[in-house]
């Protein structure tokens, strides 16, 4: 499976984009500041992950977000990884609103307000169950590029 993030609005503190599962669209996106596009420095929780195509991983465990709803339920605690990011690790499709609930990771939602998503548990969901759950089931990779 081919996930897509095309950022389509790069501003001072937040990126907002949209994310496509083999070219049909699935939600909003919002991640940190996307610095590299500036060839600005990398700034440790406040950097949108660079642009390239990546393995996503879906039988990772997450400490973090494991034993949380919706995730527990879900995906049994295995939240997506973005595998083998340079200058990152633990790098997860999540839920959230903003920026700041975000150290590198990529939010789902509906973008209804500026600088912000919202329904993410419901698209996060939508993601899973529609998705990223049934490639895993068939044993398929599943890679996203960022662009």
């Amino acid at each position: 499976m081919d996930l897509l993030l095309k950022r389509i609005a790069r501003r001072n503190g937040y990126t907002i984009g949209h994310l496509y599962a083999n070219g049909i669209y699935v939600s909003d996106t919002i991640e940190d500041q996307d610095r590299f596009f500036y060839n600005k420095p990398k700034i440790k929780g406040q950097t949108a992950i660079p642009c390239g195509r990546y393995e996503v991983v879906l039988n990772s465990y997450s400490p973090r977000f494991g034993q949380k709803e919706p995730y527990k339920s879900l995906c049994k605690g295995c939240v997506p990884l973005i595998n083998n990011v340079p200058q990152f690790s633990g790098v997860r499709i999540h839920c959230g609103n903003t920026a700041s609930d975000t150290e590198g990771c990529v939010l789902v939602g509906k973008n209804t307000i500026v600088g912000k998503v919202t329904e993410s548990r419901e698209c996060f969901a939508m993601l899973m169950n529609k998705y990223l759950t049934p490639a895993k089931q068939r044993g398929e990779k599943v890679y996203i590029r960022i662009k």
